[in-house]
Order: structure tokens, then C-alpha cells, then sequence
């Protein structure tokens, strides 16, 4: 598969009380921050507001953030990633890859700090950020692969 196919991809990188969403730009080389989704506590991912988002988004495929554990194993947060990419390909058609998401909160909370900005309040924004580390990693890994 070629890294222009993962042009606009919707990265989501979930949480238990925000989503955050990142979109690529048509070549499949930047990604941007797309917002945040705000999640109920203890309910399930509001897949309804989240294929609004990738409709107006445009997106054409997802990368879904699986988070493991320091050593690489899965707990209950991988196998609800898991099901959303599943439900997601099956409601849209679209491809839905999973992909690594253990450092990308850090190097998010990272990139807000160098900037000069505080994190306090701005939760959401991490997120997003967040999920633009991911979908740009995504496209580095593919890149490597072509």
C-alpha cells in the first residue's frame, strides 16, 4: 500500500472521557488536529457523532489508536479500540487500522509545553494533539514501507 493512501485518514485516539481526532491532508503527508470528541464516562465511544465528524472530515479511511501496556500486551482499553475499528469498517467500508498509541499523550503534553503553552484547561487539545502524533506516525510507518 502506498503512503498516498493514507491520505485523508482520521486519526482517533481514544479516551475515556475525550476522543481525540486528527485528519490528514489529501497526499497523506501532514496531519492536523481535528478536535475532540467529549465522552461520557463509563459509556460506550459515541460512534454516531464520531462518523458526523469523519463526514465532514472527509476522511476516507481511520487509524485507530491501540493502547498497550509498557510491555506491549493488551488490556480492556486495546479490546474496545479493537471493536471500534471493527464497527468502523463495518458501517463505512473504509479501512481502519490500528496502530500503537502507548507514547503519543506524552509527546503531545511534550509539544504544548515547547510551544510556550500551559496544559491546564486545554485537556481537549491535548487530545487532539495526540492524535495527530499518532496518524503522523502512522504515516511515517508507511512511508517506510513503500
Amino acid at each position: 500500500m502506498s503512503s498516498d493512501l493514507l491520505g485523508r485518514f482520521m486519526a482517533i485516539d481514544l479516551g475515556a472521557k475525550r476522543i481525540g481526532l486528527a485528519i490528514a491532508d489529501p497526499s497523506g503527508t501532514i496531519a492536523s488536529p481535528a478536535g475532540f470528541i467529549l465522552r461520557r464516562a463509563g459509556h460506550r465511544v459515541p460512534l454516531t457523532t464520531l462518523l458526523a465528524k469523519a463526514t465532514e472530515l472527509e476522511a476516507r479511511g481511520f487509524v485507530v489508536g491501540l493502547p498497550l501496556d509498557e510491555r506491549g500486551e493488551e488490556g480492556p482499553r486495546a479490546m474496545e479500540a479493537r471493536r471500534l475499528a471493527v464497527e468502523l469498517e463495518r458501517r463505512t467500508g473504509m479501512e481502519a487500522r490500528l496502530v500503537d498509541e502507548r507514547f503519543t499523550t506524552t509527546a503531545a503534553l511534550r509539544a504544548v509545553k515547547e510551544m510556550g503553552g500551559s496544559t491546564r484547561g486545554r485537556k481537549g487539545d491535548v487530545d487532539a494533539v495526540a492524535a495527530t502524533v499518532l496518524l503522523q506516525f502512522a504515516m511515517q510507518m508507511e512511508e517506510r514501507r513503500t
